[in-house]
């Protein structure tokens, strides 16, 4: 892979923003597995975000000063994310972010549940890791004041969250608030490394008595009692951030961060449309295939309700099917894959704290410590577990290998760049990539089945959907109502998985577009390299070339490759 070494005083720049961004935001150092922040969160007040506005602003500055004709090819792409981070940041200066700092979806609430259950990325393996987590749940009391004082201003200027969204909060709260011993924050306690003294036990097993009773469960129980009491009254009714203080010119900002490009909401919504249409197309030609009589619709229903699609008792049978698919891809990977990370790999069941608001995620593992990079899939119900409107082919491609765990381990894995670039992530990218996965399903040895195949551009169709219902709620097109309408209309979804995904969107704007706006540039670039080079095309070496890059801006994508295609 490439090494930047050229230019000592702008890999320095590199070095010195890659750690004062970590250090405005330590939660995501210890997602990354960066040391040295584990005890950290910042309360986010007025000073907090003076700041780190500051700091981007002066990185801004600095890197201004380096002339882009005088830096490596390397440089330039290194250089391009740095800028591309601190535009993405400093575009939401102008709105206060900080009075909606809770929802559903992202709150913090819920990552602290998740840190906390010892099973995820905050580490527990030195008596330090333990003293570190104490240190961020003390912090998080101050947190929480803050908090409500900001969702305070946010009633007073109307910068609120919509009902529909913090009646989801209001049970999360509930749930942490429990003390008893099988409150998830005790599992540390429950599982100390085998080298730890028992004194040292017995005395982190009473300071996190003390700290959950006193510091962690009252601050929940504030944080429910507020939302309930008061904020509940005040949020509105509306479901686009359009009707939010500014919230066309919001979205807009949203979309760049996500996407890493300006796109115009109306062009996305009609591209939507179109890809809608062209999928659904796909969908009634296997549809004819099978001999289904009825409409695409019926086929959903069908498909939603059949006991065949339903086959599982247990949670382990869940797991065990996804761990078929793996097996079954393994022998092809390495004919459309020449490069393959070595970071450790599992499948877990979603804790049952946050099982309910979660869907299917990835999270990366830190190769130093030993940490694998982990598919968690959410289980509420096994018998309700569906394979093809779950479609678990195509999630494990997307969610597992070759999507995110083969794209993010192998860019973590590359210590020959810089920190910046070595750790960066763009939504547009990485969920383009592994949306992009999914449609290698026949090559690497799955979706042979044509019912597999429906679930497959299920998925598709459903990232499509989401260009559409996604403008539609921040444009003030649609109403929740009519999104989720929107969504049974063209996917096999229930009611409970369409209504979970538009709230989804309704908390987090944007973020839903990056996956097909990220996969359509790769397959575009995929035809366009196939037209250019003829039989020198190798999809193994478009694969690997993209995978050894790792995450950029899509324009700086777009020209990295078009290098790379040069020198075919």
């Amino acid at each position: 892979m490439m090494t930047i070494a050229t230019n000592t005083e702008l890999n320095r720049l590199f070095d010195d923003f890659y750690r004062d961004s970590y250090a405005l935001n330590p939660l995501q150092a210890t997602f990354d597995g960066v040391e040295g922040f584990n005890d950290q969160l910042p309360a986010e007040d007025d000073a907090y975000w003076e700041t780190l506005y500051k700091t981007y602003r002066d990185y801004h500055k600095k890197l201004k000063q380096f002339n882009l004709g005088l830096l490596t090819s390397d440089e330039v792409i290194c250089y391009s994310i740095m800028e591309n981070q601190i535009q993405s940041v400093l575009n939401f200066e102008p709105f206060p972010l900080a009075y909606m700092p809770i929802n559903q979806f992202t709150g913090l609430h819920l990552y602290m549940a998740m840190l906390g259950s010892g099973a995820s990325v905050q580490p527990f393996k030195t008596l330090k890791d333990y003293n570190d987590w104490l240190t961020r749940c003390k912090a998080f009391v101050r947190w929480t004041e803050v908090a409500i004082e900001n969702m305070r201003k946010g009633i007073k200027s109307k910068m609120v969250l919509p009902q529909s969204l913090v009646v989801k909060i209001i049970p999360q709260l509930e749930e942490l608030t429990k003390a008893d011993d099988s409150a998830i924050f005790y599992a540390p306690t429950k599982n100390y490394p085998s080298d730890f003294d028992v004194d040292d036990q017995k005395i982190l097993d009473k300071r996190f008595k003390e700290m959950i009773e006193k510091d962690l469960v009252p601050s929940f129980q504030k944080l429910l009692v507020f939302l309930t009491e008061e904020y509940l009254h005040h949020a509105r009714l509306s479901s686009g951030i359009n009707d939010l203080p500014d919230g066309q010119k919001l979205y807009q900002q949203y979309i760049f961060a996500s996407v890493t490009k300006h796109l115009d909401p109306e062009s996305v919504y009609q591209l939507g449309v179109k890809e809608v249409e062209r999928i659904s197309t796909q969908m009634s030609k296997i549809k004819d295939q099978i001999g289904f009589k009825g409409s695409l619709r019926e086929l959903f229903e069908f498909m939603k309700t059949d006991p065949q699609f339903f086959p599982f008792d247990s949670d382990q049978e869940v797991l065990d099917a996804y761990q078929s698919v793996y097996d079954r891809i393994r022998p092809n990977i390495s004919t459309y894959f020449g490069v393959a990370p070595v970071s450790p790999f599992e499948i877990r069941k979603t804790e049952d704290f946050r099982a309910a608001s979660a869907s299917a995620e990835y999270v990366p593992g830190d190769l130093s410590s030993g940490r694998p990079g982990v598919f968690y899939v959410p289980i509420l119900n096994p018998r309700e577990v569906n394979v093809t409107n779950d479609e678990m082919e195509s999630l494990f491609l997307h969610e597992a290998i070759p999507g995110h765990h083969y794209q993010i381990s192998l860019q973590y894995e590359n210590a020959n760049v810089p920190k910046l670039r070595q750790k960066y992530w763009s939504s547009a990218f990485g969920e383009g990539w592994a949306l992009y996965c999914e449609s290698l399903g026949k090559e690497l040895g799955v979706l042979t089945d044509p019912y597999h195949q429906l679930g497959a551009l299920g998925a598709e169709i459903h990232r499509a959907i989401r260009l559409v219902v996604d403008t539609g709620l921040h444009m003030g097109k649609m109403t929740r109502e009519e999104a989720i309408a929107y969504n049974m209309q063209h996917e096999p979804i229930s009611e409970a998985s369409a209504t979970a995904e538009i709230e989804r969107y309704m908390a987090w704007p944007g973020q839903a577009l990056s996956y097909k706006i990220g996969e359509l540039k790769i397959n575009e670039l995929r035809d366009k390299y196939k037209n250019q080079l003829g039989e020198s095309f190798s999809l193994r070496e478009f694969h690997d070339a993209i995978l050894k890059g790792g995450v950029m801006p899509l324009d700086v994508f777009e020209n990295y490759m078009d290098h790379w295609a040069k020198t075919r």
